[in-house]
């Protein structure tokens, strides 16, 4: 079986036209599912608890008296997590480890308050605080992540969020034990089995059972998306998340098995998942064909990685390594592979990337589950501007001002000059009126 997956060479002449041709996805969205979840974010925000229960009745096929009896209780979640497995626990609990180690190193590096004092003892700094509520949407039912919830959960707790609100839902009833585990270990406070864009209604706009959050995150499916980006600004949301991609760079170094695995590891996502190879070595190019060739067959989802490879997949035959950097900060990844024998010799080079994983032994996969680092990373290129779920998505920052007496002086002169110009004359009298100890 061979899989017909693009080969371009950055030397030929219509090199360019051909990687523009696949380095762009439209997100375009239909218009169908955006007038609906238009109507289901009004009929929750009208109706709240009536019209979740209606929705969750027609869409999840689960019956219920009430909103209130679709709650998960801590019992619910300590009962699932004794069930599973003990190999599942352990790896629960030690990717819980590395996730928490991971993110409370990063709220020391930039999750502090501080200030300080300047010449004329003004105070000028930063107080940071927690969000106060935030919601997280899980997949449920047979399509179940319980690793998105650990990326979701855990820093928001480390960041010091109040209160943790997860939505999951649950078709026909159907529990995933490994979610509500997940949910046992990163310290979910409630969780309602309701899903789809009425869940995400719910959590924004509050209903007399489930509270109103200040932040959604978490992945789901079109419904989902369109209705995360229609709540954004009633509520933050974490992003719009485009197809899954993987970016590798080799250098050759690797075993050939290794790199065609790591490209199915995202084409089997879904069908509009990228997978692309930059390699300078043509020869290695050609024995990665061959072992996408000869394993595929026995993929599980075999038809889905060869959909994804051949519709929007590429082998890329570079110059060299600094090119193939070049051509990395232009596609700027969601999870980039530095597949060498000296991967700190070109990740100085890389600055466009959700994730780096640097050297050979470092599937991105592994960055999925527990390496530690967050998941949840930009796509489509919006890594160029934004960064990875973090402490920080669910902080907020407050500037703190205290201008002394002294102060008071000079600035008062430059502020009344400045706001004079702008023709805003109160903003200049509130200044002029401190000078010179100015009280009546």
């Amino acid at each position: 079986m061979r899989v017909h997956i693009r080969h371009l060479d950055t030397s030929a002449p219509a090199f360019e036209a051909e990687f523009e041709s696949i380095r762009h996805w439209s997100a375009k969205s239909d218009a169908a599912i955006e007038q609906r979840v238009a109507e289901i974010l009004a009929d929750v925000k009208s109706r709240g608890d009536a019209a979740v229960l209606e929705f969750t009745q027609r869409f999840d096929a689960l019956d219920a008296p009430s909103v209130a009896a679709l709650e998960l209780t801590q019992e619910d979640f300590a009962a699932a997590h004794a069930a599973i497995t003990p190999a599942q626990r352990h790896a629960l609990r030690a990717a819980t480890v590395r996730i928490r180690s991971y993110h409370e190193r990063q709220l020391i590096a930039c999750g502090r308050s501080w200030s300080y004092r300047d010449d004329e003892g003004s105070l000028l700094g930063q107080k940071v605080t927690p969000l106060d509520r935030v919601g997280i949407y899980v997949p449920g039912g047979k399509a179940a992540y319980p690793s998105s919830l650990l990326m979701s959960a855990i820093p928001a707790h480390v960041a010091g969020v109040g209160e943790i609100v997860m939505v999951v839902p649950t078709p026909h009833g159907e529990r995933n034990a490994l979610v509500l585990a997940a949910a046992h270990v990163a310290g979910v406070t409630r969780a309602f089995t309701i899903g789809g864009a009425q869940a995400v209604a719910a959590l924004a706009y509050g209903t007399a059972t489930v509270p109103r959050v200040d932040k959604i995150t978490g992945p789901g499916n079109a419904y989902v998306a369109s209705a995360k980006k229609h709540v954004f600004g009633t509520v933050g949301i974490d992003m719009i998340a485009g197809p899954s991609e993987i970016l590798v760079l080799a250098d050759g170094s690797a075993p050939p098995d290794w790199i065609a695995m790591d490209l199915f590891s995202q084409a089997e996502h879904d069908e509009l998942a990228q997978s692309i190879l930059l390699c300078p070595d043509a020869g290695y190019i050609e024995a990665v064909q061959s072992a996408i060739n000869r394993m595929l067959p026995a993929m599980p989802r075999k038809g889905v990685i060869r959909a994804s490879l051949e519709g929007r997949g590429a082998l890329i035959l570079t110059r060299s390594m600094e090119e193939a950097c070049e051509i990395s900060n232009r596609i700027a990844p969601e999870h980039l592979e530095v597949a060498s024998r000296d991967p700190h010799r070109w990740e100085p080079l890389l600055r466009h990337a959700g994730a780096i994983f640097l050297g050979e032994f470092t599937s991105e996969s592994l960055g999925d589950y527990c390496a530690g680092p967050n998941h949840v990373l930009p796509t489509a290129g919006t890594a160029r501007f934004s960064s990875p779920l973090g402490v920080y998505d669910f902080q907020k920052r407050s500037s703190l001002i205290e201008v002394s007496a002294a102060g008071a002086q000079t600035l008062g002169v430059i502020a009344a000059e400045l706001a004079y110009g702008e023709g805003l004359q109160a903003h200049a009298r509130a200044a002029e009126m401190r000078l010179n100890g100015g009280r009546p």
